[in-house]
């Protein structure tokens, strides 16, 4: 069995248009915060991954889907999980959903994040076995929203 990591994110004034729709650009900061957010859910921080293991978490690329709009003030919920590992990289899926009170919640955006472990020097480093492992239970093929 998985775990997925969950986020949630209230949608302000500044993330929206003239319209009162989030802008799309902003979806890769709630992604971003997510992610930072998993991370320090398993113990670690990016301060950390720097200072403990001379490491940076980067993003290689990011594949985003946007289904529907979300406005101001909606409650926005992130999943996060990870669908593969290499000795360098892993490649997250992300969901950002609406909450709403109805049996599902409303998907607004679909990303595929491939991140990569580098040194300083900016080059791909193997990721430190302690991530890893606390990574592990978040592996998943898939998931169900």
């Amino acid at each position: 069995m998985h775990e997925n990591f969950f986020h949630k994110i209230k949608v302000y004034y500044e993330d929206t248009d003239s319209g009162g729709v989030v802008y799309y650009a902003n979806y890769l900061k709630f992604l971003e915060r997510a992610r930072t957010e998993a991370l320090f859910s398993i113990g670690f921080s990016n301060t950390q991954i720097l200072d403990q293991f001379n490491s940076l978490i980067i993003v290689k690329s990011c594949n985003i889907e946007y289904k529907k709009p979300a406005y101001l003030e909606d409650q926005l919920k992130v999943r996060s999980f990870v669908k593969s590992i290499t000795k360098t990289s892993f490649f997250m899926n992300q969901i950002i959903s609406r909450e709403n009170n109805q049996k599902f919640d409303d998907l607004i955006v679909e990303a595929k994040v491939h991140l990569v472990f580098v040194g300083k020097n900016g080059k791909p480093k193997k990721i430190p076995d302690e991530i890893y492992l606390k990574f592990k239970p978040y592996f998943c093929d898939s998931i169900k929203i």
